[in-house]
């Protein structure tokens, strides 16, 4: 979504020098074409013309510069031709200024099964097909959205096998101000933290599923109800700066929701959303129905540096911050109610591809702190498997290689071998609650994913990974897998 808004505000701003520039030509071309006739066969018609004063003569008039509007003055410009904003990338918009792209991936292979004793067991998953409409109602104020079925399906249909879902990923109105302040309306969007949150179609990353970071620590895709600003500091620096609703330690179904908007009474049993195995995966905030179970409001912010003076580099850092997960009437198994409890989260990675060569190397770190853990439902939920520390982090590396394979069916195909190794510790010290307090060893694991990606286009990837897991519990990760996949973004 991000390269197309930055595709779409490149595109706009030439519609904006346009207007000018195709006056110019035009007189040029009318210009040309009486030079020509003159040449030709010379007219009474023309012979007066020449007589005319200089000031009244085409070429005259083509000489001269078109008149800048004042800066302090609005200049409305003509809607966008349709020829110019494609549908799908195949045919031209029927409506000037709609552009609808899409994104998806399909996934096959096989992989262990921790719950079968780790058994392999073959499979295949439609993961996502998501369609990205993007308007521009004016050149300054441009909607965008995200719209995404998710393993095959728009809901759960026994009689054709399908079990997925149909969802609102993004939706927003953008108001574009000035290059150095922008504001996104209210919405749902993406939290902007790490890279890969708000940059994760298929073609941005080389492993079949997205890196290890981003499926827990960072709880991807992070999409929260939000209204932000944004703009370019200078060439080198750009900002996003977001409220949102708050994360949420609560992972339960909305059934297990009270009509008075707090979690299950005490006596019943529910999901934590933070917890020692999940890590974030499930806290984050509902987008509808007024259904959000605190009133905090979470900041958040992102800068992104691509330094002019070192080619091929680019990087950012990222923070987050809620003052309080605790949802309301969260108790622990014993009836007791439960605290508050903060969030505080940093990220830092960046990407650098080797000019002149075919190497890249990328790297990452992430920390998530909490304020007081003893308050956090995995810590009081009778299972001490599943507890969490002070802290929770991780950290990766990456390196590939870029080898052109020539064209084949006329495209320029790329192989992009790469290993990346993950660890994550989601266990550290510091458990505090009811449960006993020592880690499992499950939340400390290691990944080790190795592959490659073959891009036929720049818009379409095919994809192999192989990746070994390890962790310190009893019996051992028992979750590798051999999986391919077939991705698009367009």
């Amino acid at each position: 979504m991000e390269q197309r808004i930055q595709q779409l505000e490149a595109e706009l701003k030439q519609k904006q020098d346009r207007p000018a520039a195709d006056a110019d030509a035009k007189r040029t071309t009318k210009t040309a074409a009486l030079r020509s006739a003159n040449a030709a066969a010379p007219s009474a018609d023309t012979k007066e013309e020449a007589a005319k004063p200089a000031d009244q003569k085409p070429e005259a008039q083509s000489s001269e510069k078109p008149a800048k509007p004042k800066s302090k003055d609005f200049m409305a410009l003509p809607p966008l031709p349709a020829a110019d904003k494609p549908i799908l990338g195949v045919a031209d918009s029927p409506v000037p200024g709609l552009s609808i792209g899409a994104y998806g991936e399909i996934k096959f292979g096989t992989m262990q099964n921790p719950a079968a004793a780790g058994q392999w067991q073959k499979g295949f998953d439609a993961a996502r097909f998501v369609l990205l409409p993007t308007y521009a109602i004016t050149p300054n104020i441009i909607f965008n959205a995200e719209i995404e079925f998710e393993h095959a399906g728009a809901g759960f249909d026994n009689d054709d096998k399908l079990h997925g879902t149909a969802e609102i990923e993004q939706v927003w109105v953008d108001f574009k101000i000035i290059d150095l302040f922008n504001w996104r309306s209210p919405g749902v969007d993406l939290v902007p933290f790490g890279y890969i949150n708000q940059h994760h179609e298929p073609t941005q990353f080389y492993s079949v599923n997205r890196p290890e970071l981003y499926n827990g620590i960072i709880p991807s895709t992070w999409k929260v109800p939000s209204t932000s600003v944004y703009g370019t500091i200078t060439e080198d620096l750009k900002y996003q700066v977001m409220v949102s609703a708050s994360n949420e330690d609560f992972g339960d179904s909305f059934d297990n929701r009270t009509d008075a908007n707090t979690v299950p009474l005490p006596g019943t049993a529910y999901i934590a959303g933070i917890d020692g195995v999940n890590a974030l995966g499930f806290s984050r905030p509902p987008l509808g129905d007024f259904q959000q179970l605190n009133n905090a409001t979470a900041v958040s912010g992102r800068l992104d540096f691509t330094p002019t003076f070192w080619a091929g580099f680019a990087g950012s850092v990222s923070a987050y911050y809620s003052p309080n997960t605790t949802p309301r009437g969260a108790h622990d198994d014993f009836g007791n109610f439960l605290g508050r409890s903060s969030l505080a989260m940093f990220d830092a990675e960046f990407r650098y591809r080797v000019p002149d060569t075919g190497l890249e190397v990328r790297g990452e770190y992430v920390r998530a702190e909490f304020g007081h853990p003893e308050n956090l439902r995995a810590n009081n939920d009778t299972d001490p498997t599943n507890n969490v520390g002070k802290s929770m982090y991780g950290y990766s590396g990456e390196i590939a290689y870029h080898v052109p394979l020539g064209t084949v069916l006329n495209s320029e195909w790329e192989a992009v071998p790469f290993y990346r190794y993950t660890y994550m510790n989601l266990q550290t010290g510091g458990f505090a609650g009811t449960d006993a307090n020592l880690p499992t060893g499950q939340g400390q694991r290691q990944y080790h994913t190795a592959g490659f990606a073959v891009f036929p286009s720049p818009k379409v990837v095919l994809k192999a990974t192989y990746q070994h897991v390890i962790d310190k519990s009893a019996t051992g990760a028992l979750s590798d897998s051999f999986l391919g996949g077939v991705g698009f973004f367009f």
